[in-house]
């Protein structure tokens, strides 16, 4: 079956590394979303000065999407030791050959010239920040992602009578929540989708375990991905096409 054996393609291989005093961390899915287009985040690591406040929103964020948090002391006030804490883990890194490419979080100017090094060596590296992000930086990069791009825009809705009362979410509703495979579809299609709109099902069911590496489709009643697809219909477009005696499987999300 086209879509039996998820994980075994092959896909290149990014180390991401995000400055925590330069970046937003409720744009943390979005950014490895954004990653995981070019292939399949291995090494994880966030830097910063974790004795401080300002790094407390990280904190939640990191461990669930296994992030390794670097502790970089500042040895002088209004002074930030982040970025050559960064810097030298990312020249380790590249020389290890680990890895096929870069993803440098940040909008600070300072990882010009890492970037600009790491692209000598005919390595790949994308840059995420925002778009006060310096040109230097931003043109030393292959690809740059502004984070305001990122930035889902939310639906105005009438808030329930549950939300206007303060009251927390029921057992029966955060199960409810977890049981709806959408969210995590939405985000393995936006990384896997091709320019015509499309995306091949076993490009996005590697995408699904990069996500989420616990991700089984008999979790959610189905045998198969291609199966537990073809049931959401309402959500999805579903194609086919035979390549050398193989079926290849192609969704699209619906409008």
């Amino acid at each position: 079956m086209a879509d039996e054996n998820l994980t075994s393609l092959s896909r290149n291989k990014i180390a991401m590394l995000i400055d925590g005093d330069n970046a937003q961390s409720s744009l943390l899915p979005q950014m490895l979303v954004e990653a995981g287009r070019h292939g399949q985040v291995t090494v994880r690591r966030i830097y910063g000065d974790w004795t401080t406040a300002n790094m407390n929103s990280w904190k939640e964020t990191l461990n669930y999407h296994a992030f390794q948090p670097i502790q970089q002391f500042r040895y002088t006030i209004g002074k930030n030791a982040t970025d050559s804490a960064m810097i030298i883990d990312a020249m380790d890194i590249l020389h290890t050959k680990v890895v096929d490419g870069f993803c440098l979080v940040s909008s600070d100017s300072d990882y010009t010239r890492l970037a600009t090094r790491i692209r000598e060596t005919g390595i790949f590296v994308m840059g995420i920040g925002e778009k006060k992000t310096p040109k230097p930086f931003v043109n030393a990069c292959d690809v740059f992602v502004y984070t305001e791009n990122l930035v889902v825009p939310k639906k105005a809705a009438q808030p329930s009578r549950q939300q206007k009362s303060g009251a927390k979410k029921t057992k029966e509703e955060k199960e409810k929540e977890e049981a709806d495979p959408m969210p995590l579809l939405t985000q393995a299609f936006e990384m896997a989708v091709q320019q015509d709109g499309w995306a091949r099902l076993d490009s996005m069911g590697s995408a699904l375990y990069q996500l989420d590496p616990g991700f089984d489709p008999r979790t959610y009643g189905h045998k198969q991905l291609s199966r537990m697809v073809q049931k959401l219909k309402d959500r999805f477009d579903m194609r086919t096409q035979v390549t050398d005696g193989s079926t290849i499987f192609y969704v699209k999300i619906k409008e």
